[in-house]
């Protein structure tokens, strides 16, 4: 059971880094620069949980 802890937060490290190349910014309105934070919070998020659970899945 521990083993799907490690595996979610290894997805969501690797997703993280991932979303790091993209400039959220520039898809933002300007002087926005919170929200596009919060926006690549949240895709991290749940990208590391998606592509966690197809891994458990295939286990």
């Amino acid at each position: 059971m521990n083993y799907k802890i490690y595996i979610y937060m290894i997805c969501t490290l690797f997703s993280a880094f991932a979303l790091s190349g993209v400039n959220f910014e520039k898809i933002m309105k300007k002087n926005r620069i919170w929200e596009a934070r919060i926006l690549a919070m949240f895709l991290t998020l749940a990208l590391g949980f998606l592509t966690s659970s197809f891994f458990l899945a295939l286990l």
